[in-house]
C-alpha cells in the first residue's frame, strides 16, 4: 500500500519500479534506456561510516530508477544504448537523508532536492505545518505520526472516525489500549514509517508501543519524558530524537516521578533544567553515555535547531536555496539580516526605554547562547561513548531551513568528534542498518538511484558535501538551477 500511495509521485519525477510495475510491459514497448554514471569515485558509507573501501573510476549502473551494478571500469558492462555521464574526477554519494524535518510546501521539496536531500522523514505539527505529498518534484517523504496519545496534528486527525478520538483539549492524554492498536493498524495503512513516542506516554504504554511496532515493520522514535528514558532505550526504541530531550535520562527518580502526571508543566521544567546543568565531567552522566551506546537506540540530535546560538554561525538566509523560502511562514526563524535569532520581548517593555529594550534582548540572547553551550558540552560527552548517530535537521523550526540545515548538521556532527565520512554514514546508509531500510542509503546494487555527485572528495572536508555538480533523484539528473525558481 505504501508503494502504491507514492507511485504517482515517483511517475512526476521521471521514474518507475521494475519491481512493482502498474501494468505489465507489453512486447512492443522498448526497455528503457540505461543510464551509466562513469569514471567517479564511489564513495564508500558501509559499517556506520568505519569502512573505507571507495571505488575509484567506478561504473554506476542504473535502470529504472534502480542501481543494478556498481564496479570498477573494466568489471563492469556498459550496457549496449546506454546514456553516458562522465563523473571523471568527481565523488559519488547517496542522496542525503533528513531524519527529522517538516516539508510542506513546493518551496521546501525545491530546497531539499538542491540541497541534495532526496528522502525526508517527515513529521506535521504546530511547528512545521502539514506535509505536502503533493508537491512535485519532491524528495521520497517517509511519513512520522505521534502514536497513543491525542494529537490534532495526527496524520488521521482529519480522519472522520478519528477526528473526536485525537482531539486534543486543554493538552495531550492517552488513548486506550484499543484505540492505541487500532491507530497503529490505520496509520500504517496510510503509509506512515515513523511512529513517534512523545512526552505524555507513560512507561507501559511505551513499552508495548515499541514491541507493536517492531512486529508490524514500523520505526520507533522516542520524545519520552514521562517515561524513564532508559525504560524507553532497554525496550527497544529506534532512535532519540533532540539533544535537549534525551538527556533527561540522567535526572534523579525524585524528579522522574512527579513527570507521569505533569509531562508538559512544571515538573517537566525542573527536570529539563536540571539535566541542562549537569556538569559534563559528572559520573552519572558518563555512565548514562555508555548505557546509550551499549543498546539499540540511535541518536538523532537535531543540532541544528541550536546552530544559531552556537558560536561560529553562518548566515543561512545567504545560501541560494534559502531565496525560496518565506521567513513569515516560518516558525521562529532567524534574522534574515544578521542570521540570528530573534527574542520578542514581552508587551509591557514597550513603555521602557530603547537602552533597557537592548538590555533585555542581549540579556535573552545571552542565556539561550549559555544554554546552547551548556548542552553541547553534555553531547560531546555522550559522543566519548560511541552510540550511533542519524542526521536530522529539525527543520523548519527555530531558525533550521528546509535542505540548507542537513547541511549544517552533518558539519555539527563532525565538529562534535565524527569523522566526515562517519557523518556522511549518519545521513545515508546508517538509516538503512538502523531501521532496515534497505532501499536508500548506499550506491549498491539493488538500492534505489538517488546519487549525488560532488566535485570534491567530501571525506577529506564535509564542507565539499556541499559542492553538488549533479543530484540523481530516482536515476533521473535533476535541473538544479530550475529549483531554485519556483513555478507560480
Amino acid at each position: 500500500m505504501r508503494l502504491l500511495h507514492f507511485f504517482p509521485a515517483l511517475l512526476m519525477v521521471g521514474c518507475s519500479f521494475a519491481a512493482f510495475p502498474a501494468h505489465p510491459q507489453s512486447e512492443s514497448q522498448a526497455p528503457p534506456v540505461p543510464l551509466v554514471l562513469a569514471g567517479g569515485t564511489v564513495v564508500d558509507l558501509t559499517d556506520w561510516g568505519r569502512s573505507a573501501r571507495d571505488i575509484p573510476d567506478a561504473i554506476v549502473v542504473i535502470r529504472e530508477g534502480r542501481i543494478t551494478d556498481v564496479g570498477l571500469s573494466g568489471e563492469v558492462t556498459v550496457p549496449k544504448g546506454a546514456r553516458i555521464i562522465d563523473c571523471s574526477g568527481k565523488f559519488l554519494i547517496p542522496g542525503l537523508i533528513d531524519g527529522y524535518a517538516g516539508m510542506n510546501s513546493q518551496a521546501q521539496a525545491n530546497a531539499n532536492l538542491y540541497m541534495g536531500v532526496t528522502t525526508v522523514v517527515a513529521r506535521a505539527d504546530s511547528e512545521r505545518g502539514f506535509i505536502d505529498t503533493g508537491a512535485q518534484p519532491s524528495p521520497h517523504i517517509y511519513p512520522i505520526d505521534t502514536i497513543g496519545v491525542t494529537d490534532n496534528w495526527s496524520l488521521l486527525a482529519r480522519h472522520p472516525e478519528w477526528v473526536s478520538k485525537l482531539r486534543e483539549g486543554a493538552h495531550p492524554v492517552e488513548l486506550s489500549p484499543q484505540d492505541t492498536a487500532r491507530q497503529m493498524v490505520d496509520t500504517a495503512h496510510i503509509g506512515t514509517r515513523v511512529l513517534l513516542l512523545t512526552a505524555h506516554l507513560t512507561a507501559a504504554n511505551s513499552q508495548w508501543i515499541v514491541a507493536r511496532a517492531h512486529e508490524m515493520g514500523l520505526v520507533t522514535y522516542g520524545e519520552f519524558v514521562a517515561t524513564p528514558y532508559r525504560v524507553g532505550v532497554e525496550a527497544g526504541v529506534d532512535a532519540l530524537v533532540h539533544m535537549d530531550h534525551y538527556i533527561l535520562g540522567v535526572i534523579p527518580d525524585e524528579l522522574q516521578r512527579p513527570l507521569v502526571d505533569d509531562p508538559g508543566g512544571p515538573s517537566a521544567d525542573t527536570a529539563f533544567d536540571y539535566s541542562e546543568r549537569v556538569p559534563s565531567t559528572d559520573a552519572r552522566l558518563r555512565d548514562y553515555a555508555h548505557f546509550l551506546a551499549a543498546h539499540h537506540a540511535a541518536l538523532l540530535p537535531a543540532f541544528s535547531l541550536d546552530y544559531a546560538e552556537l558560536p561560529g554561525h553562518r548566515n543561512l538566509w545567504k545560501e541560494p536555496a534559502a531565496a525560496l523560502l518565506d521567513p513569515g511562514r516560518m516558525y521562529d526563524p532567524t534574522d534574515p539580516a544578521t542570521g540570528d535569532m530573534t527574542y520578542p520581548l514581552p508587551a509591557w517593555s514597550r513603555h521602557l526605554p530603547g537602552t533597557a529594550q537592548r538590555w533585555m534582548e542581549e540579556d535573552l540572547q545571552k542565556k539561550a547562547a549559555q544554554s546552547a553551550l551548556r548542552l553541547w558540552r553534555i553531547n560531546e560527552t555522550i559522543f566519548s561513548a560511541f552510540p550511533h548517530y542519524l542526521a536530522g535537521s529539525g527543520a523548519d523550526a527555530m531558525g533550521a531551513m528546509p535542505g540548507i540545515s542537513l547541511h549544517t548538521e552533518i558539519e555539527l556532527l563532525v565538529r562534535l568528534g565524527l569523522s566526515p565520512r562517519e557523518a556522511l554514514a549518519a545521513a545515508t546508509n546508517n538509516y538503512a542498518l538502523q531501521f532496515g531500510w534497505n532501499e536508500l542509503g548506499l550506491i549498491a546494487p539493488g538500492r534505489r538511484a538517488d546519487i549525488l555527485v560532488l566535485d570534491s572528495d567530501p571525506t577529506v572536508s564535509i564542507w565539499n558535501a556541499r559542492r553538488i555538480s549533479l543530484v540523481l533523484l530516482d536515476g533521473e539528473p535533476l535541473d538544479r538551477n530550475a529549483l531554485l525558481h519556483l513555478r507560480k
